[in-house]
This record gives structure tokens, C-alpha cells and sequence, in this order.
């Protein structure tokens, strides 16, 4: 594990909260005072649904941050699996509404019975396209992992998975392997690209994912993916359990 990796107890999932929105607000602002803006990277699902809303409200001058994704579901940005959408029911409102939002994937990307109109590859490069002008790389980056230690799109078994993680290129897709449970194809930030951010946030609840956290504490392995980000960091890994 990279000695700049620091793992903080808290007394609940309340507590926890505090702390990451707090953790991230500072970081943004931060980058603001040192470049006059700032880069906040999210990764989807349902558990940063409280810390999305949280953020929305935070005083802070949300005109000088953008916002994109640490991974994409390859689905229409209205459909409900979408990360896209996650983030804007529950981020881009309130004080957030002012902040410059990079999506990877527009709704003519689809046909309008839901499928992609380019192959993966080329949406892949479509979308690495789109990111380019964005102020990479993140100033702050916020990470998820499953219980299978896969953290964005990077699953173990993944067949793409050797590739994510020795790319040089921030953006890659992912077919998640059956046995994860996953739905939809997957855009992923890149190995590269996690480990680029100035600061990464890790936010953990329960006992089954500090087990697996522990795990790949001990060990760098792709049995569980997010072992590489932290023995490979060379920026603060700020991990939050409750």
C-alpha cells in the first residue's frame, strides 16, 4: 500500500458523510485558490447519492468547477441506469447548478430503440474526444469499490482488464464479466487517469467492503482492481469507512 494512502475510522455513516463532503469541498477549493479552477471526477451508483446532494449546497464557487465521471454505463444519458443522470437529479442543482458539467456520452449517440449508433471502440475515442478541453488532470477525485474490489469499470475477470490498467490512454471500455452482476458495457476512466488526480477520495461502508479493503491493503493484485490505486498512488488515497 502507497504510505500516502490514510484510512480514517468514523463513528457512523453520518459522520462519514461529514467528512468526505468536507474532504471535498477543501480540495476543490483549494484547486480553485491554486488555478483558479477545479476538476471534480465522480464515480456513480446508489451509495453517493447523500454525498451528491450534501455537495449541492456547499458554499463554494461552483462557477470555477467542472464535473465529469470516473465511469459510464454505455446507455443513453435519460436512461435510468445512467450515471450521467445520477449525477444530475442529485449534484447539478442548488449552488451546483453553476458548475461546467463534461458528460461522456450524448443522447445521439443512441438509436431510439437504446442502442449505441458507433461500435465501442469508436465511442470510446468519441468520448475521449469530448474530455479533451476539460482541466485534467482531477484535482479531486471521488472513488467507489464493490465487494468484488473492483473500483470506476475495473472488474476483476474483466477481459479488458489488463489493458485498463496498462493503457496510456485515460479512457477505456469494459465488458463486466457475469459473475459480477454488472449490466451494460462500461466506459472507465484508465489506471493512468485515477492516478493522475491530486487527490483521491474513498469512501467505504460495512464490513463486507473492509474486508475486501483490507485485502487489498495486504496485496496488489487484480483479484480486486482498487489494490492497484493504492499501492501505486503517489497522491493522498483519503479513505473513509463507517
Amino acid at each position: 500500500m502507497s504510505a500516502l494512502t490514510q484510512v480514517t475510522e468514523c463513528a457512523d455513516s453520518a459522520a462519514a458523510l461529514r467528512a468526505v463532503v468536507e474532504d471535498i469541498t477543501a480540495g476543490l477549493r483549494q484547486a480553485i485558490e491554486a488555478r483558479g479552477h477545479a476538476l471534480l471526477a465522480l464515480s456513480g451508483g446508489k451509495s453517493p447519492i447523500p454525498m451528491f446532494e450534501a455537495l449541492s449546497t456547499q458554499a463554494l464557487d461552483w462557477s470555477r468547477v467542472h464535473i465529469t465521471l470516473v465511469d459510464e454505463r454505455i446507455v443513453s444519458p435519460s436512461h435510468p441506469a445512467s450515471n450521467a443522470a445520477l449525477v444530475h437529479t442529485h449534484l447539478l442543482r442548488h449552488r451546483a447548478t453553476a458548475a461546467h458539467w463534461w458528460p461522456w456520452l450524448q443522447a445521439d449517440d443512441f438509436e431510439s430503440d437504446g442502442r449505441a449508433c458507433l461500435t465501442l471502440d469508436a465511442l470510446c475515442a468519441l468520448a475521449q474526444m469530448r474530455l479533451q478541453a476539460a482541466p485534467w488532470p482531477a484535482d479531486v477525485l471521488v472513488l467507489g469499490m464493490g465487494e468484488d474490489g473492483h473500483t470506476a469499470s475495473l472488474f476483476p475477470g474483466a477481459p479488458q482488464l489488463a489493458s485498463a490498467l496498462d493503457t496510456d490512454s485515460r479512457l477505456c471500455w469494459i465488458s463486466p464479466p457475469a459473475a459480477s452482476g454488472a449490466a451494460h458495457e462500461r466506459l472507465s476512466l484508465s489506471l493512468r487517469a485515477l492516478l493522475e488526480a491530486r487527490q483521491l477520495v474513498l469512501p467505504l461502508q460495512g464490513a463486507a467492503k473492509r474486508a475486501v479493503l483490507e485485502q487489498a491493503i495486504a496485496l496488489e493484485s487484480d483479484r480486486y482492481p482498487i489494490s492497484h490505486v493504492l499501492h501505486r498512488a503517489q497522491r493522498p488515497v483519503r479513505v473513509w469507512l463507517s
